[in-house]
């Protein structure tokens, strides 16, 4: 079977259709510190951040509208909008069937910055929102347009000062994937999971939690230190086995985590919410180096 394009019919009440919205990038190109096996590169004059490039994944927020009624936002990659819209509608049960989804399109009347981040639907005739699954997923009452700076804003609201934390060595850096190996009893038996650990500026592992989820890892770590009461955690840095995304740097903030480094790849997203932060983000820590995405100034020699 072949699948077909949908037609992206106009929403009901909403006027006639607005111009095409033009494709997001889905890939961002930011400046980057690498430090190579045999040792750092030159930083630039005037520049914390730089040394060379590197591609990274782009992550937006997408808000979801119902008519004028803005239902939740959600975090993804550009591409395939009104694809991840629909079935996010059908496999979190806010429509009780798939036919009920009527028609779908970005929306035209938004602020520059938010074009293409925002989706409006329209159920069919007879359809209705599922409310209380609604609420399960966050439902969000307010209409207004979301951008990125947006998110970014209303995402730090309430989240502690990170403070500068430790200082922090190549040596050091390199020692603590092995570490975090160490601890993956889990993953050694099934292959089939994230990790996520806490460690102290010395490189002591204070807690290590695995879980099918990456950002489950992260929850479980921090319930630990909550549990001790160690929260908030000025002094550690925490690594993840995968890719670095918003919800990690959020989460991180949020518990007064100024390191955050990651085995893979961040997100646009996460890179700009942790410059925002003053916390120190790195990716691609194996085989000998890493990446200094922002933050250098707690890398030492």
């Amino acid at each position: 079977m072949t699948l077909s394009p949908h037609d992206a019919r106009d929403v009901a009440g909403s006027g006639p259709p607005g111009p095409r919205q033009p494709e997001r990038s889905s890939v961002a190109v930011v400046p980057v510190r690498r430090v190579e096996a045999a040792g750092a590169s030159a930083t630039q004059p005037g520049g914390e951040d730089l040394g060379g490039e590197d591609r990274v994944v782009v992550e937006e927020p997408l808000e979801v509208r119902l008519g004028t009624r803005s239902l939740f936002i959600t975090m993804r990659t550009p591409g395939a909008d009104l694809d991840l819209v629909r079935g996010l509608l059908f496999t979190e049960g806010l429509v009780a069937r798939a036919e009920d989804i009527g028609a779908l399109q970005h929306c035209a009347d938004v602020p520059a910055e938010a074009r293409g981040n925002v989706v409006v639907v329209s159920l069919n005739p007879g359809a209705a929102l599922v409310e209380e699954h609604a609420v399960r997923v966050g439902l969000i009452t307010s209409a207004c347009g979301v951008c990125g700076k947006a998110t970014l804003e209303a995402s730090g609201r309430g989240a502690p000062v990170v403070r500068a934390g430790p200082m922090l060595s190549r040596e050091l850096l390199l020692s603590l994937p092995a570490r975090l190996s160490d601890g993956q009893q889990l993953f050694a038996s099934t292959g089939g999971l994230h990790a996520a650990a806490l460690f102290a500026a010395d490189g002591r592992r204070l807690a290590l939690a695995e879980d099918v989820g990456r950002h489950n890892a992260v929850d479980k770590v921090v319930g630990e230190a909550l549990r001790f009461r160690r929260v908030p955690l000025h002094d550690t840095l925490l690594l993840v086995s995968g890719r670095t995304g918003f919800e990690i740097i959020h989460k991180a903030r949020r518990a007064g985590i100024p390191v955050v480094a990651s085995v893979s790849a961040p997100s646009s997203l996460a890179i700009d919410m942790a410059r925002d932060a003053g916390q120190t983000l790195i990716g691609f820590l194996r085989d000998g180096g890493f990446n200094i995405y922002c933050g250098a100034g707690r890398f030492g020699p």
